[in-house]
């Protein structure tokens, strides 16, 4: 029987969908062995199938190879970055959001690119600003206008080779920067829906849309990944960046950067060595866990 290696771009109903490259994608069923081990298939999961059925490109999958990461909301497998989309304008940003977009991927571990998209919107003066608040807080700033096709070669670039997870709220653009970036997706979805014969699908699940070799755009429709409950309020300073070179120079120790006398971090904030809007999000972030550790 024929075997196959590909990547898991989609689960539905019970069957997964492999992408074996040139040889398309393959609707497939995985083996008993996987239920008797008690280990679920994921998106991103690289797999090896059988061919049941050529022509129809049907399979049964009967590997699975090592996983390099597991993330579990939404359980995907082999993550390499992801991408915090927000919009400059239309909706205004909240920064506060963004940091907290940009805490919960550091504690995933996941590299972070930031985009912000809807460029047009805005002038250099403030796209410049934008982008020079948060160098130091994600692995690159990209400025694009998804619509316009503005900046999407560059952005196209960082993703190469990598699977990458776009993250954000919602009406910042992610579905039209995901078309602009894969004009292919759609007809993608419509070769995974004719496999199954059953027409369009209402509800959305995650999905893997292949840029090209070895690169993918994780979509994952109403993910937010802002869940910070269990942190504690004096953890949230070690996910920023800003703050490292300033750490073990305050008059305290520890110090929590948010009222004590002689805080190196806050001298700096005021110095302009630390962005202000960064330092003024960490001190709401703070006080907000700070109060819901309470109770």
């Amino acid at each position: 029987m024929r075997k196959l290696t590909g990547r898991i771009v989609k689960g539905l109903g019970g069957f997964y969908y492999v992408d074996t490259g040139a040889d398309g994608i393959y609707e497939c069923r995985g083996r008993g062995i996987f239920r008797k081990d008690n280990t679920k298939l994921l998106i991103g999961d690289i797999v090896d199938l059988e061919v049941t059925h050529d022509q129809d490109m049907e399979g049964s999958i009967v590997k699975l190879y090592p996983r390099k990461c597991v993330l579990r909301r939404p359980e995907v497998s082999n993550v390499d970055q992801a991408v915090v989309v927000f919009a400059i304008h239309e909706p205004e940003p909240s920064h506060v959001l963004l940091d907290r977009f940009l805490i919960s991927m550091k504690k995933l571990d996941i590299e972070t690119i930031l985009v912000w998209n809807k460029a047009d919107l805005a002038g250099e003066e403030e796209l410049g600003r934008e982008k020079n608040d948060y160098r130091d807080a994600v692995s690159s700033v990209s400025v694009i206008s998804a619509r316009g096709k503005l900046g999407m070669e560059e952005l196209k670039a960082r993703l190469s080779g990598k699977i990458s997870l776009i993250a954000g709220p919602s009406g910042v653009g992610k579905s039209t920067m995901l078309n602009a970036l894969c004009p292919g997706a759609n007809a993608g979805t419509g070769e995974i829906s004719r496999k199954m014969k059953r027409g369009k699908h209402t509800t959305r699940h995650a999905e893997l849309f292949k840029l090209g070799d070895d690169t993918y755009l994780l979509d994952t429709p109403g993910f937010t990944a802002l869940d910070l409950e269990d942190m504690d309020a004096d953890e949230v300073k070690a996910y920023y960046p800003e703050f490292y070179p300033y750490e073990g120079k305050c008059r305290f120790n520890p110090c929590s950067h948010t009222h004590e006398p002689s805080c190196a971090v806050r001298q700096a904030a005021e110095d302009g060595e630390i962005p202000a809007i960064r330092y003024d999000n960490y001190k709401q972030i703070y006080v907000k866990q700070k109060e819901s550790r309470r109770y």
